[in-house]
């Protein structure tokens, strides 16, 4: 979806510049264009995390699906057009995806969850799921994958002061998918990487790389965003929306507003509990509590169409954000779901709302929630008849002999997202 925004066209075009010839794994969106798998990882892991809508893992804070993902499709496609034996069914496909999912949150865990952003740590950048996951693919045995291993945990990068104003923190998770099969591969041509590497010092908690193996899945606390902001703004979000839908009336004057607090978890005030200014750019006003509470209250929802030059700028939403305090609030366990949000009017009316954890953590997104945010983003950017085929592939991926068919679907151009 976010492949086809204006700036996304122009820096993808950078890189495509660096492309001396065609390779051949498709570019999400840019049809009739294909590139190195490499190139691919990248650019597809930066389309898919571009504009906050993905998934997340609220213990080992990572967006998988950025980062399994585009090195999955990449690898397999690149496979498959070089060598004739190799097909890559949906079944294997699916079971390499679940090894990359269960990797990252364990490698996240291990490394002290969500406190990895708190000491400057684009935490899902440095965990290792996409070189697990074409490790998987690609049959390797256990030296093997060790050695993958090795090497994507020295390319680990990946610092939070790009959440502030840079394009960068978007391709984070794209570089992760790049050096995970980058990892893979020279792995398998006989490279050696580093022996145990979770295993030696400085560690926290390594006992968790393989604690309940097999009884505990993580798979299961990866969640589907419904917000298009960072997840550590979702819980106030939904706050708002609560006072919205019990006191319609009162929060539609947002003008009468006087004070907005907004208490949150060590974790989530040192990610996005810091003061917005101007100008802030899409990315920083996504990675914002204050910013994403007041889009929430004037908006009613913050989705891609909050988040454009026009909206970035609405006296109406600053005001509320300069009436806006943070606070640092920990409680037992310092989930950074536990948050709450106490707006006091000039009347001296307070209303205010806690949750325990965001809206898709608990409860989580049904499998029709999802669904309908896969057709409701799709809708005039992509053709429907290529969205109910990509659609009825997904759903039917263990059935699926070859993935030939998604490879020449996700080809399709996509339209801008943001002008739609």
């Amino acid at each position: 979806m976010t492949s086809r925004t204006e700036c996304v066209l122009e820096q993808t075009q950078a890189i495509l510049n660096l492309e001396p010839t065609q390779g051949d794994a498709s570019l999400i969106g840019w049809e009739g264009r294909k590139v190195t798998a490499l190139t691919a990882a990248l650019l597809n892991g930066t389309f898919i995390q571009g504009f906050e809508l993905d998934d997340w893992h609220s213990e080992a804070p990572l967006h998988s699906n950025s980062i399994i993902l585009p090195a999955l499709l990449a690898a397999a496609e690149q496979a498959n057009a070089q060598a004739s034996h190799f097909t890559t069914s949906g079944k294997d496909f699916l079971l390499a995806t679940i090894a990359g999912y269960e990797t990252g949150p364990r490698v996240g865990r291990s490394l002290w969850g969500t406190h990895v952003l708190s000491s400057g740590w684009h935490s899902g950048a440095v965990f290792g799921p996409a070189a697990a996951s074409v490790s998987k693919l690609y049959g390797l045995d256990a030296d093997t994958i060790e050695d993958a291993f090795g090497i994507a945990c020295t390319q680990s990068c990946g610092l939070m002061s790009a959440q502030f104003e840079s394009d960068v923190k978007r391709m984070h998770h794209g570089f992760a998918a790049r050096n995970g099969l980058l990892a893979a591969v020279l792995a398998q041509g006989g490279y050696v990487g580093i022996n145990s590497g979770n295993g030696k010092q400085p560690q926290y908690l390594p006992q968790e790389l393989t604690s309940e193996l097999g009884i505990r899945w993580q798979t299961n606390g990866i969640v589907i965003k419904p917000y298009a902001a960072m997840a550590g703004t979702h819980p106030s979000i939904d706050c708002i929306r609560h006072l919205q839908e019990q006191n319609p009336d009162r929060m539609k004057r947002f003008d009468g507003i006087k004070k907005i607090d907004i208490l949150l978890s060590e974790a989530a005030f040192h990610h996005g509990g810091w003061r917005a200014a101007r100008p802030l750019t899409a990315t920083g006003a996504q990675m914002s509590n204050s910013f994403t509470a007041a889009t929430q209250i004037v908006h009613g929802q913050v989705l891609m169409p909050q988040f454009t030059p026009d909206t970035l700028v609405d006296e109406d939403a600053w005001r509320l954000v300069d009436l806006t305090e943070c606070k640092l609030h920990i409680t037992d366990g310092d989930s950074i779901g536990c948050q709450e949000v106490r707006i006091r009017f000039e009347d001296g009316t307070v209303l205010h709302h806690s949750v325990p954890s965001a809206f898709g953590v608990e409860p989580p997104l049904s499998n029709d929630d999802i669904v309908a945010k896969w057709r409701q983003l799709t809708r005039d950017i992509v053709e429907n008849e290529v969205v109910g085929k990509i659609e009825e592939i997904v759903l039917s991926l263990e059935e699926q002999d070859d993935l030939v068919a998604l490879f020449e679907l996700i080809l399709q151009t996509s339209k801008n997202p943001l002008t739609r």
